[in-house]
């Protein structure tokens, strides 16, 4: 089971519930699915009950009791446990590791990104014409179309040519901002933006076009927009102290893995795997964080979880192939699919920041 099946699960219950007069409250589009937090268990947890609580006016523990009832009939669950002021926890059975990685296999670098076409909401992005503000405007572009967003970004004065040419930023200069803020869309209609955003982080002391396209890139997004980027730092040292080698390396490393393994005779074959909960989990949180990177306009926020899911993967790596005169089993075919799972969910991201996800490194 996926965290977006999960979710669809939980919404189920709540609609159930609601069918059968045990809560009085209008079903929500989505219910958000993560990790469990401090005091939770099992794979998965979600804080819906907090959030019907007041509508439905009981409390929350209350509230998830009601759906705890409801969840515990589904068979892909060996346990629902509600814990602190309300919280519903999943365990899910030894499935769900194969379960995620098929999906995400399946969907490719675009895991994660919106199946349903054009979203219904089309976004207006401005920004000032300086280095930093311009690459985060076209990073909050990327991620926001792979939400199914339209977006236009303007910038308010004359980008230099290089950051385009060097850095991949693409803005269109239209001048100040406008009254009457429009999107050109797809099919070449303008309408008027549903949400309107100015991006201006703070700006970068220095000029990174040095640094090349993924270094540069990676200085200016990778810190919050709040925070002052480091340039030129050690973004072009390729050691354990630079994020973005320990990416760009994780990800070559699993791509690796696939040829050696090619080599040996086997491939990826999704099933479950011991000892790799932190990585399987952080692999099923790559859609929500996503999509609240979309939401809060923070591309910090996805190269955090880059970051987080490359550390984690690092661990699994070494026990992928087998050693010696070992035979490759299930278990080896299971391990590199989860390998492979997690450069492409590298892979994907980097591509949404602009930063390219070598295969050699």
């Amino acid at each position: 089971m996926t965290p977006v099946e999960l979710s669809r699960t939980v919404l189920h219950a709540v609609r159930r519930a609601v069918d059968a007069g045990e809560l009085s409250v209008t079903v929500p589009e989505r219910a958000v699915v993560t990790p469990p937090g401090p005091g939770g268990c099992g794979d998965y947890a979600t804080n819906v009950a907090l959030r019907l609580a007041r509508p439905a006016g009981q409390p929350p523990q209350r509230v998830a009791e009601i759906l705890r009832a409801r969840l515990l009939d589904e068979p892909r669950f060996t346990d629902v446990v509600v814990t602190g002021p309300g919280f519903l926890n999943f365990s899910l059975r030894g499935t769900a590791t194969a379960d995620l990685v098929e999906e995400v296999l399946r969907h490719g670098p675009r895991y994660g990104h919106a199946t349903n076409g054009f979203s219904g909401t089309a976004v207006g992005i401005s920004c000032p014409a300086e280095v930093r503000a311009v690459v985060v405007a076209d990073a909050v572009s990327r991620v926001l179309r792979s939400q199914g967003d339209y977006v236009s970004v303007e910038c308010e004065g004359r980008p230099a040519p290089e950051w385009q040419s060097v850095l991949g930023a693409d803005v269109t200069t239209r001048g100040p901002r406008t009254a009457d803020k429009h999107v050109r869309t797809a099919d070449k209609h303008v309408r008027t933006a549903d949400t309107y955003v100015r991006i201006a982080p703070v700006p970068a002391p220095a000029d990174p076009l040095p640094l090349g396209r993924d270094a540069a890139r990676w200085a200016l997004l990778h810190p919050a927009a709040h925070d002052r980027p480091r340039i030129p730092g050690d973004h072009l040292v390729q050691r354990e102290g630079n994020p973005l080698f320990r990416v760009r390396y994780a990800h070559a490393r699993t791509r690796a893995l696939l040829r050696n393994a090619a080599d040996l005779g086997f491939h990826p074959e999704p099933g479950p795997v011991s000892e790799a909960d932190a990585l399987t989990a952080l692999i099923g949180d790559h859609p929500r964080v996503l999509a609240a990177t979309a939401t809060h306009h923070t591309p910090d926020r996805l190269a955090r979880h880059l970051l987080a899911v490359a550390d984690a993967a690092m661990p699994l790596l070494p026990a992928v192939l087998p050693l010696g005169e070992e035979k490759p089993s299930a278990a080896h075919r299971a391990r590199l699919a989860l390998a492979e799972a997690a450069g492409t969910v590298l892979a994907g991201g980097l591509s949404l920041l602009g930063i390219d996800a070598p295969d050699h490194l």
